[in-house]
Parts: structure tokens; C-alpha cells; sequence
């Protein structure tokens, strides 16, 4: 009698996932381990096991790159759909468009970083696991680049200051601050880059970029912008997973890890927060239609997420909350009121365009911040006066800058907002200069790294950003007239509201009124 083979027995979706990812690697024959991955050995951090990383979403490239076109077709539906409807129209003012300069210049280019390093993480990690998770998170990031500039360029087509945005990158001064950030991380080994982004900038603090502002963007008519901001937040989450993830395999494979880390937690974080900056003051500032404050946003995703539940789990293995972290909570009364002034004052050199807030703006800023702002109402109800006098404040010379985060000296000590807060260090006969206890704190760990920043004021001074006045340097940057800097008047409004006037007039409304009703820009 012919016994019928066994029908082969079918895979859980575990077994099929760990056919296709981790049963594809091999121990190497020819090379020792050591020379195949020579970079994860400098850094002190030891791994005992690589077979046990967990991997949080287990997905294969098909299931991967399957999911991924389903999202792409519908962003790109919307896209198509809003530049065929002049849907620029929509947007609840032009300043809005501000914000989203920032965004296309110091944002995208370093979705572009980020796929990079990932890349290089996916050649070097030892264990296949974190290898393939790696490789989506590197698929992920080019994909956000390149849905993010997909989604602006259709900007660029009537408005100022997005053009040369990676040539912007480069060179202008504000996005040295985001520039530095992910340089740092990318000069770093490939477990400190681990921490920096996928732990510190994904898990701790993404939130704060992600979900208020692209709320704000649907708040304020930006349907594209919302629509890859949450077509991103789903990567997000995946990424957010495996920074946890990544901290809890180096903390769980040897003790001796533990104090490695949180110097890497402590860094991190702050330069983090300090990047933040930037987007403290768009959302308090840049958006004409306000979502929220960011003191709520900080207060919800940073401060009850994550330190009221995640490092309270960590403690178990030995991990304390970021140094600083007290003051960065102090901040959130203040930082972004004094992120803008800094960009306000120094906005003739920018891409984007700065304004007084309107009284119904600062009574809303008043009613979020009833503790500090009055002392910023003054500052502005001055402004307001110089402007009423035919005036504008600029400052036409070059600030000092911080060595580390590389923003201008504009925050204050914590009990007086009227002096400015700077630490120095001496380091080899030379003096360095930093904004806050936390920037101080990184260069005294490593001032050979910090000692080599690209500061664009130093530059400057050096000769080596097209020469020594400010159309020299605005030109270097191949900044235009009209992308920023004018405070009433700028091409950018005068052509929302002439196409407004021309739309309106259409139906039978006075051009002047609604050139008039857009006057508080």
C-alpha cells in the first residue's frame, strides 16, 4: 500500500516571518565577525546574544513595500487633486506658508540623513533582526523625503522661499540648527545613533513634531501636509517601537551598558528638545488657526507619555530621567516666545517672513501662558509702536551662537527674563560659549567634536559665505527678494490676496475690502 506523503505543514505567520528574514542569515566562514562588522565594537557596548532582539512588526519586504504604495496612491490622490483645485487658496492666511518653509528646508533634507544612516545600520548591526529593521526604517525615511517634497513643491509654484532648499540647507544660518543635529548623530557610532533617533528624537519626542502639527495643518486648509504628516505617523509608530526596542536589547544584554546609555539619554534628549525649539515657536507663532499651544502638546507627549509612564518603566533596568529635564519643563512657559523673537529680529536674512502678533493672536497667547507672556506683550506692544513710527527692529549685526545646538543667545535664565543665559568652558586656551547648562554639559563630554562645529557666524566672519555684508551672504544663500524678511506687504501676500481679490471680485465682493480684511498679515 502507497502511503500519501504528508501535505507540508503550514507556517504561523511568526515561523513565515523568521523564514524570511532571520533563517536568511549566516555566520560568516571566510572573515571573522569582527572584520565583517568592525563598527559596533568602539563604542563599549557589549552584546551577548543578537538572536535576541525582538522585532515589533514583523513584516517582510512584500507585505512591506505592499502596504507602503496602498498609502502612496492616496497621498498622491490628494496631491493631485489639491493642486488641480488652486487648493493654495484655502489656506486661512499666507503666513501660514512660513511654517511650512521651515518645514521644506530643515525637515526634509534630514529625512534624507536619517535614510542614510539607517542604511549604514542595516549593512553593520551584527544580528539580522535589527538589520531588517534597519532596512524598513531606512525605506521609510527616503519615503517621507520624498512625499514631503512632493507635497511642498506644489507651493513652490506661486510662492517665495522654496526653492533651493538643500542648497539652503547647506548654508543658511537658521538650519544649522537641525543640520547640526543630524550631523552629530550621523558622525556618531551605530548604538549612539540608535539612541539619538530611533529612542530619543523618534520615541521621546516625534509626537511633538508629528500630531500637533499636522493637526495645525488641517486646521489652517493644508490638506497635503496632513495628509503625509499622518501617512508618516504611521512609519512613525513603527520607528517609535523599535527606538524602545533598541534601548531595552542594550540594556537587557549586559549592565555594563546601562551607564553608556543614559549618557547617550542625557545628550540626546537635549539636543533634542533644543531642535524643538524651532517648532515651539511655529506652533505658537506660524500658524494663523492655533490647534494648541506648545506648552499643552509638551505637557500631553512629553511630560504625562513619557515621564509619567515610560521612565518609570526603565527604572527597572537602572535608567534614571535626562539631566535637564527640569528645565526643559521650566521652559515650556517660555521657549517659544523667545525661539520667534530671535528668528523676528533677525528675519531680513531668512526665507520666511516675521510679524507683530495681532491683538487677538496675543490674547489667546495671554490666555496659554497667563504666567509669562504679559512680559512678552510688552516687548511686542513696543514693536508695535516702532512699526506705527515708520520703524522695524532688525538686528543688522551677527549674534552669538551656542557651540552645540547652534541657535542665537536669545534664552534667559530660568527667574529672570531679562537676563540672558550663557555658560563658558575653556578648553584648550580657547573660550566656548553655550545657551543653556545642557549644551555646556555635551561639550565638556566630548570638546573635540564640539570644538569642530560649522558656526555660521564664525564663518561669516571668516569670508567664507560669499562675503562681508548682508546682501553678499543673502545672495550665497540664493535667497531672492521678496522670499522673507518684510514685514507688511511681502510678494508672497500680495499675491494671495490679489488672487483672493480677483476670486472675490468674481462674485461680486470689492477687491479693496478684501485686500483690506488681510491687512493684520
Amino acid at each position: 500500500m502507497t502511503i500519501a506523503p504528508k501535505a507540508p505543514r503550514k507556517l504561523s505567520m511568526k515561523d513565515r516571518y523568521s523564514a524570511l528574514t532571520r533563517d536568511l542569515d549566516w555566520e560568516p566562514s571566510y572573515v571573522s565577525p569582527d572584520e565583517l562588522f568592525p563598527q559596533t565594537k568602539f563604542e563599549g557596548i557589549i552584546i551577548h546574544d543578537w538572536s535576541k532582539w525582538e522585532d515589533p512588526f514583523r513584516l517582510t519586504v512584500d507585505a512591506y513595500t505592499k502596504y507602503q504604495a496602498e498609502k502612496d496612491k492616496r497621498l498622491y490622490a490628494v496631491l493631485d487633486g489639491f493642486a488641480q483645485s488652486q487648493g493654495h487658496l484655502s489656506l486661512t492666511d499666507a503666513s501660514y506658508l512660513n511654517a511650512m518653509k521651515l518645514f521644506i528646508q530643515g525637515i526634509a533634507p534630514n529625512e534624507y540623513n536619517a535614510h542614510r544612516n539607517f542604511a549604514m545600520l542595516a549593512r553593520h548591526l551584527n544580528g539580522g533582526g535589527p538589520r531588517f529593521a534597519a532596512l524598513c526604517q531606512c525605506l521609510d525615511e527616503i519615503r517621507h523625503a520624498q512625499t514631503e517634497i512632493h507635497t511642498l513643491a506644489n507651493y513652490n509654484k506661486y510662492y517665495g522661499g522654496f526653492h533651493s532648499f538643500l542648497h539652503q540647507h547647506e548654508r543658511v544660518w537658521y538650519l544649522s540648527v537641525p543640520k547640526s543635529f543630524f550631523e552629530d548623530a550621523l558622525s556618531a557610532g551605530p548604538f549612539e545613533w540608535l539612541i539619538s533617533i530611533g529612542f530619543s528624537f523618534e520615541y521621546l519626542l516625534t509626537n511633538l513634531l508629528f500630531v500637533p502639527f499636522m493637526s495645525g495643518a488641517s486646521f489652517n486648509g493644508d490638506l497635503p501636509t496632513m495628509t503625509f504628516g499622518f501617512s508618516a505617523q504611521s512609519d512613525e509608530s513603527r520607528h517609535m517601537t523599535l527606538g524602545l526596542e533598541a534601548i531595552k536589547f542594550l540594556l537587557e544584554q549586559d549592565e555594563r551598558n546601562v551607564p553608556i546609555v543614559q549618557y547617550w539619554l542625557d545628550k540626546w534628549f537635549w539636543r533634542g528638545y533644543r531642535l524643538l525649539a524651532l517648532v515651539a515657536q511655529m506652533l505658537d507663532y506660524m500658524l494663523p488657526r492655533k490647534v494648541m499651544s506648545w506648552k499643552e502638546a509638551f505637557e500631553l507627549y512629553f511630560e504625562e507619555q513619557m515621564m509619567n509612564g515610560l521612565f518609570q518603566d526603565l527604572a527597572y533596568y537602572g535608567i534614571r530621567p535626562p539631566l535637564h529635564v527640569d528645565k526643559a519643563i521650566q521652559e515650556k512657559e517660555y521657549v517659544s516666545h523667545q525661539a520667534y523673537w530671535i528668528l523676528y529680529q533677525f528675519s531680513h536674512a531668512a526665507a520666511f517672513t516675521t510679524s507683530v502678533p495681532t491683538d487677538e493672536h496675543m490674547k489667546w497667547l495671554e490666555e496659554q501662558y497667563p504666567n509669562t507672556f504679559p512680559t512678552y506683550k510688552t516687548l511686542w506692544e513696543k514693536e508695535k509702536k516702532n512699526i506705527e513710527n515708520g520703524g522695524r527692529h532688525f538686528i543688522r549685526g551677527l549674534p552669538q551662537l551656542c557651540q552645540v545646538c547652534q541657535i542665537p543667545m536669545g534664552f534667559t535664565e530660568a527667574d529672570d527674563p531679562f537676563v540672558q543665559a550663557q555658560r563658558e568652558s575653556i578648553f584648550e586656551g580657547e573660550r566656548y560659549n553655550f545657551c543653556s547648562d545642557g549644551c555646556q554639559y555635551i561639550f565638556d563630554h566630548e570638546p573635540v567634536k564640539y570644538r569642530q562645529a560649522w558656526l555660521p557666524v564664525h564663518q561669516i566672519y571668516q569670508g567664507n559665505c560669499g562675503g562681508p555684508t548682508l546682501p553678499d551672504v543673502v545672495e550665497w544663500y540664493n535667497l531672492k527678494p521678496g522670499d522673507g524678511g518684510e514685514y507688511l506687504g511681502s510678494i508672497d501676500h500680495q499675491n494671495w490676496l490679489k488672487w483672493h481679490g480677483e476670486a472675490d471680485s468674481a462674485e461680486g465682493i470689492d477687491e479693496g475690502d478684501a485686500a483690506y480684511a488681510g491687512k493684520g498679515h
